[in-house]
């Protein structure tokens, strides 16, 4: 299984310009998040698997509520597509605010849940100091509003196996 992710960090147009026009059976696309218009690309093309860290990039809260850079609109696009949620265990590490990017977190979580949109959760490990257990991950996150449910990793196979059953394009096997 490949993952491919597209950073969009800056770089929207060309992000834009390299997700896939038609389904790949064998690789798993991955956008990451933090640009609004690029979240809103990305969930609307329906070739796209995860959107990881909708949070990140430069947000700047409001006086009653955090910008997590997922709101109900997005959060509709992203059950009609099928398209999880993914949080990463490196931007958490990574984050100079930690605590205002736990809050971002936590809220998309809490919108995840009220719109039924699947979560997936990963430490996406830059280096070797970054790696963490698959229980630790799943107890952070529970800690942080996810249910046991929604920490099971589960979404990546049924994710694939659906993917698999393309043959070509406009063509699908039965079961």
């Amino acid at each position: 299984m490949d993952i491919v992710q597209y950073a969009g960090n800056g770089y929207q147009v060309e992000v834009l310009r390299k997700l896939p026009k038609s389904g790949d059976t064998q690789k798993l696309i991955v956008v990451q998040g933090g640009d609004d218009d690029l979240t809103r690309q990305a969930l609307s093309s329906k070739f796209v698997d995860i959107l990881l860290d909708p949070h990140e990039g430069s947000r700047r809260d409001f006086m009653h509520h955090r910008d997590s850079g997922l709101n109900q609109v997005l959060c509709h696009l992203a059950r009609e597509h099928n398209i999880a949620i993914g949080f990463s265990l490196q931007s958490i590490l990574r984050a100079k605010n930690r605590a205002g990017s736990l809050g971002r977190i936590m809220q998309n979580i809490q919108l995840c849940r009220k719109y039924k949109v699947r979560m997936v959760i990963g430490s996406f490990a830059g280096s070797a100091l970054e790696e963490r257990n698959i229980k630790d991950l799943q107890a952070l996150f529970k800690a942080l509003g996810m249910t046991g449910k929604e920490v099971q990793m589960d979404f990546v196979e049924e994710r694939l196996n659906y993917k698999r059953r393309f043959v070509q394009k406009g063509v699908m096997l039965a079961h």
